[in-house]
Order: C-alpha cells, then sequence, then structure tokens
C-alpha cells in the first residue's frame, strides 16, 4: 500500500489522518510539505509563494494541480519555461533542487517520486485541466487564468504568452519571402570567389539563404566564421540598396556589452577589408550595442521604449551571441521589429542558454546540423550560389514539415580550431558528449594548447601556481594573473602627467587587454571551487606574491565585474574594470582610485569612474562559465567542484572551453566529475515552435 501524505510529514502533521489511498487529500498539508522543501532549498520560497496565491484564489483547488503549479514555477528557477507533466512522472524528483546523488536528504520527507507515485498522465492532466486556475491552450474564454496546459505542458500565462508571441512572429516572417537580387550569383562570388566544389562553402550559402527570408539564423561554433559571414551579407544587402539610392537602416546588437565590444572590434576589422566600393563600405555600420539599449530599458520596468506600438527604425537587425537572449528578451525584440525587416541571429547553438527561462536558439536550431532543407530549398541554393550539395550528409526535409530549417544555416569548419588544436579537438569530443575521448585530449603531451591540473586536495600550490604564472609564463606560454599585474606597475606612465594626458588612457587600455590574458572559470558560486572561494584565494595568493598592496575592498590592480546594467553610467551587466591610481583632475600632484572600463566603441577607447559610483560590482579573478559567455580569454582555466551539481553539463564544459583562444586549463579537484558533467547534457523543457509547424 502507498505511504499516506502524513506518513512522512513532520510533526504535528503526523498525528492527523489522511487516506493511504489519496496522499493529497489537504491543500494546508500540500503546503506544509513545500514549506518544508523551502527550509531544504530544494523548493524557492516564491515557488511557495505562488502555490499560496493559487490557493487563496481557488480555496477548492486540487492539491495535484498546485503540486503541479509548486513545480512549474520550480522549473522557471532551472531554464524551463514549462513543466511537462509526462516527462515529470517518467522523472518526478528532476523537477527539485534536490542535493548531488549520494548526498544524504537529512531524514525523511516525501518527494515528488513518492506522491506522484503509480499517478498517471490521464489523471493528472485531468486533475489540472479541471481547475479554474487553468485554462486549455489559447482558449479564449479563460485568457485571465494564471496558468495553461498545453497537450501535455503546463505554463504560467506570462511564459505561454511569450512562446506564442515568438511562434506567430516567426511564422509571419517565414512566410514573407523576400525578393533576391537578380545577379545574386555574380554578387556571391564577387563576396566569396567561384564555387570550388570541396568544400563546401557555409559562409556562402549562409548569405544566400538570409537574402530571401524576414527571418534566419546563422550559428557554429568559434573559429566557423560567423563574423565574417554576416559582414559579407550585409554588404550583399547593402549594394543593391544603395544603388538604388535608398540605403538601409542596418543595427548590431549582442546580449552584453563585452559581447556588443568584441563584435564592434571585429566587425570594425572585417569591414575594412571588404572588396566592395567605398559607398556600400561606408553604409555598413561596425558599432554594436546591448539588446536593453536597443529597446531603450525603462529602469525598473519590464518593459522598453521600442515595441509593437513604436517599433525600431532600422531595415535590417543582426543579433550576435544569440544563445544569451531568454525568451522573454526575444518575444520583446520581435514585437519592436517592423514587419518590413529583417532579423538575422548569430550564435552558438551549442553553447549554455541564458540564465533566464528558455534555450531560444537551441530551440529554434533543433535542425541545424541534420540540414532538413526542402529539395527546392537546396535546388535554389546550388543554383545561387554554384555550390554542389549532393556529397554532403544532410537529411532531407520538406517546406511544411520543416519551414525554420529553410531559413538556418550551420556553420561547419572551424578557421581557429583545426585538426591540429587540442581546444578544437577537446571542444568537439565533449560536444558529442565522448567522454573518455575527451580525456584522451586532455593527457599530457598530447596537444601543447590543452593542459590537465589534477589537484591533491583544497590546498594544493598547484592552483597557487597556475594563478600567478599560467604554465611558466615564459614567451608563448600560456600566463596567469602576474602577467597583468607586472605590466601594470612596469609601464606606468610618469606620475607628473596631468589626467588628460593621452598614455594614462593608453596605459589603462594595455592593462585591460593583458587581464583579458587569463580567466579562471567556474561552473557554481559558492565553495572552495566556486567564484566566492577562488576570489579569495586568488586575492590571498596575489597579496602572498606582493602584486597587489592589500585586500580591501579597493586596492590598484583589483578586477571588478559589473552584476547589474548601471545607464547612469553607462555600465552594462557582465563589463570587466580594472582599478588604477590616477592623477586627480586638474592636480596631478594627488592620485586617487578610479576603474577603467573599456568603451564599447570599436575605438579602444577607456572611461574612468570613481569607485564611490560603482554598486553593483565583485571581484572577478573567477566568474561563472555563464558570466563568461561573449568574452574570449587566451588562456581560460575551468575549475570544476568536487563533487557532481545539477549545473555541470557538456553545455556548460563547452562553453568554457570555447572561451579560450590559445590555451585552455581543466581544473579538478577530484577525478571523474569532468567525464560525469560530458555525459550529461541540459534538457530545457519548452514547446517553441513545437505546435505551429
Amino acid at each position: 500500500m502507498m505511504r499516506t501524505f502524513a506518513d512522512l510529514l513532520p510533526t504535528p502533521l503526523q498525528a492527523e489522518s489522511l487516506s493511504a489511498l489519496q496522499p493529497l487529500t489537504r491543500v494546508a498539508d500540500l503546503l506544509t510539505l513545500l514549506e518544508r522543501w523551502v527550509e531544504r532549498g530544494w523548493l524557492r520560497a516564491l515557488d511557495k509563494a505562488f502555490v499560496a496565491f493559487l490557493a487563496e484564489r481557488d480555496p477548492g483547488a486540487d492539491p495535484l494541480l498546485l503540486l503541479a503549479a509548486a513545480l512549474t514555477s520550480h522549473q522557471l528557477g532551472h531554464g524551463h519555461v514549462c513543466l511537462d507533466l509526462n516527462a515529470t512522472l517518467a522523472e518526478p524528483d528532476f523537477a527539485l533542487s534536490l542535493p548531488p546523488e549520494g548526498d544524504a536528504l537529512a531524514g525523511p520527507l516525501l518527494l515528488p517520486s513518492q506522491l506522484l507515485h503509480n499517478l498517471d498522465g490521464d489523471t493528472w492532466r485531468s486533475a489540472v485541466i479541471a481547475s479554474t486556475l487553468v485554462a486549455a491552450g489559447a482558449d479564449p474564454a479563460h485568457s485571465a487564468r494564471p496558468l495553461v496546459l498545453s497537450g501535455s505542458r503546463l505554463y504560467l500565462r506570462r511564459y505561454w504568452n511569450y512562446e506564442r508571441r515568438i511562434d506567430q512572429a516567426l511564422v509571419q516572417r517565414l512566410a514573407a519571402s523576400e525578393p533576391p537580387p537578380d545577379d545574386l550569383r555574380e554578387r556571391l562570388e564577387q563576396l566569396f570567389g567561384p564555387a570550388t566544389g570541396a568544400p563546401i562553402d557555409w559562409q556562402k550559402l549562409a548569405c544566400a539563404l538570409a537574402t530571401r527570408g524576414a527571418f534566419s539564423i546563422v550559428t557554429g561554433g568559434p573559429g566557423t566564421g560567423k563574423t565574417t559571414t554576416v559582414v559579407r551579407l550585409l554588404a550583399l544587402l547593402q549594394a543593391p540598396a544603395v544603388a538604388r539610392g535608398q540605403p538601409l537602416r542596418i543595427r548590431l546588437a549582442a546580449p552584453t556589452g563585452k559581447a556588443a565590444a568584441r563584435l564592434t572590434e571585429s566587425i570594425s576589422v572585417q569591414v575594412r577589408s571588404l572588396e566592395v566600393s567605398p559607398d556600400v563600405r561606408e553604409k555598413i555600420p561596425s558599432e554594436v550595442t546591448t539588446v536593453h539599449r536597443l529597446l531603450g530599458s525603462r529602469p525598473g520596468t519590464r518593459h522598453f521604449r521600442h515595441d509593437a506600438s513604436n517599433p525600431l527604425p532600422l531595415d535590417v537587425l543582426v543579433v550576435d551571441e544569440a544563445s544569451m537572449i531568454d525568451l522573454e528578451m526575444m518575444a520583446n525584440l520581435l514585437d519592436a521589429l517592423p514587419a518590413h525587416a529583417r532579423l538575422v541571429l548569430l550564435g552558438d547553438k551549442d553553447q549554455l542558454a541564458s540564465v533566464e527561462a528558455g534555450a531560444v536558439l537551441g530551440d529554434l536550431c533543433r535542425d541545424a546540423e541534420a540540414g532538413r532543407y526542402s529539395p527546392q530549398t537546396r535546388a535554389w541554393l546550388e543554383q545561387v550560389s554554384g555550390e554542389d550539395l549532393g556529397a554532403s550528409e544532410l537529411l532531407e526535409g520538406s517546406d511544411e514539415a520543416f519551414p525554420l530549417a529553410q531559413q538556418v544555416v550551420m556553420l561547419r569548419h572551424s578557421r581557429r580550431f583545426g585538426h591540429t588544436s587540442g581546444i578544437g579537438q577537446l571542444a568537439r569530443e565533449v560536444n558529442r558528449q565522448q567522454a573518455e575521448a575527451a580525456r584522451a585530449v586532455l593527457r599530457a603531451g598530447q596537444y601543447a594548447d590543452v593542459h590537465s591540473v589534477p589537484l591533491k586536495g583544497e590546498h594544493d600550490p598547484a592552483l597557487e601556481r597556475l594563478v600567478l604564472d599560467g604554465h611558466g609564463g615564459g614567451a608563448g606560454q600560456p600566463v596567469g594573473y602576474r602577467f597583468y599585474l607586472e605590466l601594470l606597475r612596469r609601464t606606468r606612465p610618469a606620475a607628473d602627467l596631468p589626467l588628460e594626458d593621452p598614455q594614462w588612457e593608453s596605459w589603462a587600455r594595455s592593462v585591460l587587454d593583458a587581464f583579458d590574458t587569463f580567466q579562471l572559470l567556474c561552473a557554481v558560486r559558492k565553495g572552495p571551487w566556486g567564484v566566492e572561494g577562488l576570489n579569495q584565494r586568488a586575492t590571498r595568493t596575489l597579496l602572498a606574491n606582493g602584486l597587489i598592496a592589500h585586500d580591501g575592498q579597493w586596492y590598484e590592480g583589483r578586477p571588478v565585474l559589473m552584476t547589474r546594467n548601471d545607464y547612469g553610467l553607462g555600465l552594462m551587466n557582465g563589463d570587466i574594470g580594472i582599478v588604477l591610481r590616477l592623477p586627480e583632475s586638474g592636480d596631478s600632484a594627488r592620485q586617487v582610485l578610479r576603474v577603467a572600463f573599456a568603451r564599447n566603441d570599436g575605438r579602444g577607447g577607456v572611461r574612468f569612474v570613481l569607485p564611490s559610483r560603482l554598486n553593483d560590482v565583485e571581484t572577478v579573478y573567477a566568474m561563472t562559465v555563464h558570466k563568461s559567455q561573449g568574452s574570449e580569454f587566451a588562456h581560460t582555466a575551468l575549475v570544476l567542484p568536487e563533487a557532481l551539481n545539477p549545473v555541470l553539463t557538456k553545455e556548460l564544459i563547452y562553453t568554457g572551453i570555447t572561451r579560450a583562444k590559445h590555451w585552455f586549463s581543466l581544473v579538478e579537484p577530484r577525478q571523474g566529475v569532468f567525464e560525469e558533467a560530458v555525459r550529461r547534457r541540459v534538457k530545457r523543457l519548452s514547446g517553441l515552435f513545437v505546435e505551429s509547424v
């Protein structure tokens, strides 16, 4: 017989009689259990409060519905847009933040697997849909109900609306075909050269597809040429418009300030090397803004200045690092696009998704690797590009079954990480979830650009050596934090120079660039192997070696990370600054601490901010892999925790590896965690572009 709901509840509830056949009979008992889950850290207080709110709206609500609502709310905290009832019945405890396997559960307490034991999907769906709190899909009669059930997926109303807005916008854009230039083949050959037969020029194909639609995606790993592709695409679109005397209004955006700065610099270089007429080159912008700035964020609200009633004044929008864009932001972005505008998304579908709910790029690129081009799309691509797709391993699709796939191209050849690159090989094996093959790449001596750093306990000096000098610090070797701190001292301008002297800005920029040569990345925030513990340890190490003067709140050389947008200062979440000692403005004899931040303008400028004006910053010798997205470092060291954690997946490992440009180090406090993480992948639940096809 099934245990009763009261059997495992703490006293005094254990003394209360509940039916053995119906363990969820009273809302009060469920709320008490949810409170215990919150105390254990298995559920958020927000989730329990949401259920209490629903119970107040409908005192007679079925506890099975309220349990589903609690788990749905909690899933949002893990990036899931909805709760799949059937998937939850298959793995009930997946919906809670339970401790890692092997950790004690700290005494008996009912788990979802026990509450839902022997429950079938039809029964659970019936209990859910019978509630006056739940609407069935897009039922207009119940559009105010806080929950929506679509098939077996249960949503909070707001996230259901986000999905539908994205779906509807994309369906409309995919149906709105754009006439490509009559001389498209000649223009493609001018930009890419004639087809050579093999290998397939995926960049050329991506440009071709983007000319014929109002929406397209270019995805690919690092070094596959996403930026090169989009610059040539912009030239392809702009040249006919300039010839007509009606140049296109083009805007470029990225989710973070760091990503915007990196793309600005990259595009500036690419545009200068374009073999197009000067009048076309002049009309291709290189300045990249953040998505928040583009839309006109209104501080303190979820709303933006630009929306469906006040669309963006543009004809083409390119968004880089699109894997970082969450469901809500994508819905707002699509709302703000004028109907005639083209949208091009760039990003690596295999990277971590946004920390917020949704994995939009991953959902939209679900068929990117297989291709799924229809015979009509394939024939058109071959005609305008001269490329032969017959030898490719693409799977065939159809315009009706795979409409989105017809506008998605995956770039497949990395020019940065070839077959001789350990970083490239390691990233590929991790992405394929081949744990043993990935371990083989890490073995000493296999590749010069990949290093394994096994540690013997928390105080192993190997970590301090890595923080200081990388792997030796010699010429052509990966460096540590000693490099930027010694450069800071060695190259400091003369003390009597006024702050207005350009040498100070040039020096600050060189220090910022030097800091980017090394970065510790972590999977977690807490504990000795998380951001907090490693920042403290790095600070102590640098202090003990005389590289920083003290470990107080503000000291010269301290690197800081913005943790929130500050529109007054023009600094965005993710921006990195370095504390420097500079002359007082108007009094060069007196020096004060200021924080130097790179300007996101592609011209290498620096802004100086007084520390007293920065409220939302933290030390950043170590940062999470999530925070590192959109950034690249010459040498990246990924520090794993010593126990398996829910955030450890192949996507996190892959993202950490691909932040490295020249060298990568894997720091392992305990063997085996790396392999287990590689074998796991992110499972983000959503219904995006499922019901629309």
